[in-house]
């Protein structure tokens, strides 16, 4: 796991010194994803600079350092990830005659990109991944990107010039790199909390998509190509005709793969442990980690004392059955406070999941024991596991069941309590599934009601703000896969949509990018063993049954659980990864939010509205609506304007 970036002058106009000048500033930005290592490459004749910071994983020595060589000077790369199934296409690549300096994966993804071409290579490649492979015979750059966007590459194309790294702050390096807000994605951000891919906060960036190649030469234009299409996987495995397999042998099937993928990413040559929430996805990693471990396993957990935001008691459980070498950490709100000034550094474009505070916590924490942490990321959006997938089901349920006239005095009715009354009251219910902020789900819903369609339920429950524009001072909502009316021929039943669109916007660029920035602020590498591809595969083969039932989502992946943990363990209602926001806009980040929502800070600013945004700030401070979220989109999104804007 390391940190990459890059420089092609086209017109071969920079100096070596300039060069060097520029690859060590970009070097410099990504220190903390690469703490062992500080490697640079420059061919000056040619314009080229090639740096990376190195986290050593495998081959800790200097066989493993990069920028890298082929054997045949050929090609150099520097690369970003892991290779788990290294070894198996070494020995391919020994048959065909190729003799490996080292024992690092690198080497391999090189050799493999000489011998059977890029695309070929990475469609054999089992890992998560992200490099830059330089010809210098025919002045060729490609970058790529691993199948689901577990790692991250950001790029920059102009006719005299390319920019590539692992993190957007990387191009800062470069003296005359001045670049323009979006006001595009500024609003789309103010929808997801999120900036979607390609797009990136700036009009003279973007990221790499998932499952692609760029190729780049001088005078020609950029050919980018898709070598892995999720949307194809799902398809096929949908429309798949053989016989509905037998629930025993699906979950046999289901284990084996799950093993085999955890067993891939506990190669390691530095000490490995797991995070442990005591959820569905993380024990089912933990446990098969155990299943396959000769010795305890090294857990790590985080808990708060604030009710309804705890997970370390559950943690604790499951670590004692499984009997791994386990460590909690209980984070007072000191710690977590102390973070918040500090999220603009690590997330270099807006970015407003607050979960990503939890987040950094347990990685620092993690890191202090070992170098890499598997976690159980992506079975929500494999498995059906979040609860919206539930409540979207049966509102769309409902909104056919109502006639149109009495939409509308529904919605009325539906609003007549407040979201914290309708909150409490729905606690108080035991037969429905348990969702934080419950009573603003319910006036989303009154809102749905009036505009019923599948894909505005969706939209509503996946948005901060559900009017982005009438909250952004410029800009339209760029368009995406939320708004692609193809998704609803290809994905005709409702959860399997939502699922899909989970897939290719919420998983990369929300979990995945928090999850990168998170582990890599502190040098420790994340493994994401439930999105091996071939899982992933396998999971749009299943029929919905397996996933949703009795009011639940998860049910084969609970089932393989089953064979290791006693259910009643992790049998609970589901928790979102969070801290107690709402309450801290109230109390010890009042003014810290103040200061960042003052009506003339706002309007010089120029991003967002005043009215609109201080009316939610008052009302969340008064306590007569809760508007955490929302507030904490305008929140991140100020904070990184006063850090890097």
């Amino acid at each position: 796991m390391c940190g990459i970036g890059g420089m092609i002058d086209w017109r071969a106009a920079t100096s070596a010194d300039e060069l060097r000048t520029v690859g060590a500033a970009m070097n410099e930005t990504l220190r903390h994803r690469g703490p062992d290592g500080d490697g640079l490459w420059i061919e000056p004749q040619e314009g080229v600079v090639l740096g990376q910071r190195r986290l050593a994983i495998i081959d800790l020595g200097p066989g493993g350092a990069q920028p890298m060589h082929s054997a045949d000077r050929r090609h150099v790369i520097t690369f970003n990830g892991e290779i788990y199934n290294y070894l198996d296409i070494r020995r391919d690549l020994a048959a065909a005659g190729r003799i490996m300096r080292s024992d690092s994966d690198t080497e391999v993804l090189l050799e493999a990109c000489v011998l059977w071409g890029v695309e070929r290579a990475v469609e054999r490649m089992i890992g998560m991944f992200a490099f830059a492979l330089w010809d210098r015979a025919t002045r060729t750059l490609w970058l790529v990107r691993d199948r689901l966007g577990i790692k991250p590459l950001y790029y920059a194309v102009s006719q005299d010039r390319v920019l590539f790294a692992s993190q957007l702050k990387a191009f800062r390096a470069a003296a005359d790199w001045q670049p323009t807000i979006d006001n595009d994605a500024v609003v789309g951000f103010l929808r997801h909390g999120y900036i979607a891919q390609p797009r990136t906060i700036y009009r003279e960036a973007a990221k790499l998509p998932p499952g692609h190649i760029l190729t780049l030469r001088p005078r020609l234009a950029p050919q980018l190509r898709c070598f892995w299409d999720v949307r194809s996987i799902a398809i096929a495995g949908q429309s798949r005709n053989d016989p509905v397999p037998d629930e025993v042998e699906a979950v046999e099937r289901l284990d084996a793969q799950l093993r085999d993928s955890v067993k891939l990413r506990m190669i390691a040559d530095v000490p490995l442990g797991a995070f442990l929430s005591g959820g569905i996805d993380s024990s089912t990693v933990v446990a098969l980690m155990q299943a396959q471990s000769t010795r305890p396993v090294k857990t790590f957990s985080i808990g708060f004392h604030a009710a309804g935001y705890d997970e370390a008691q559950y943690a604790k459980g499951v670590a004692a059955h499984l009997r791994t070498d386990h460590t909690e950490f209980y984070v007072e709100p000191k710690h977590a406070l102390e973070l918040v000034p500090r999220l603009a550094e690590w997330f270099d474009e807006p970015f407003a999941d607050t979960s990503q505070i939890p987040t950094y916590l347990l990685s620092e924490l993690t890191r202090r024991h070992v170098t890499v942490a598997l976690s159980g990321d992506g079975g929500d959006e494999l498995f059906a596991g979040y609860n919206r997938y539930l409540w979207a089901r049966q509102l769309a349920l409902v909104a056919k069941l109502v006639p149109g006239a009495l939409r509308r005095p529904l919605a009325a009715a539906l609003r007549g309590l407040s979201p914290e009354a309708w909150t409490r009251l729905l606690d108080r219910l035991p037969l429905l599934p348990r969702t934080t902020l419950a009573g603003d789900k319910i006036h989303k819903i009154a809102t749905l009601l009036e505009n019923a369609s599948p894909e505005a339920i969706y939209r509503r429950l996946v948005s901060q703000w559900d009017q982005p524009q009438e909250i952004a001072v410029a800009g339209h909502e760029p368009p995406g896969p939320l708004y692609d009316p193809s998704i609803a021929r290809d994905f005709p039943a409702l959860v399997a949509r939502m699922q899909f669109l989970d897939l290719v916007t919420y998983l990369p660029d929300d979990i995945l990018t928090k999850v990168d920035r998170a582990t890599m602020a502190v040098g420790l590498e994340g493994r994401v063993p439930l999105l091996d591809h071939r899982v992933v595969a396998y999971a749009w083969t299943l029929p919905p049954r397996f996933k949703l039932r009795g009011g639940s989502g998860k049910w084969l992946l609970r089932r393989v659980l089953d064979r290791y943990v006693p259910r009643s363990l992790v049998d609970r209602p589901k928790m979102g990864f969070g801290v107690p926001i709402d309450s801290w806009l109230r109390g010890p980040l009042r003014d810290w939010a103040e200061s960042l929502l003052a009506p003339a800070r706002l309007a010089a600013d120029g991003f967002v509205r005043v009215e609109p945004v201080r009316r939610a700030w008052k009302e969340h401070v008064e306590g007569t609506r809760n508007w955490q979220y929302p507030l904490w989109t305008v929140l991140m999104l100020q904070a990184w304007r006063a850090r890097w804007a």
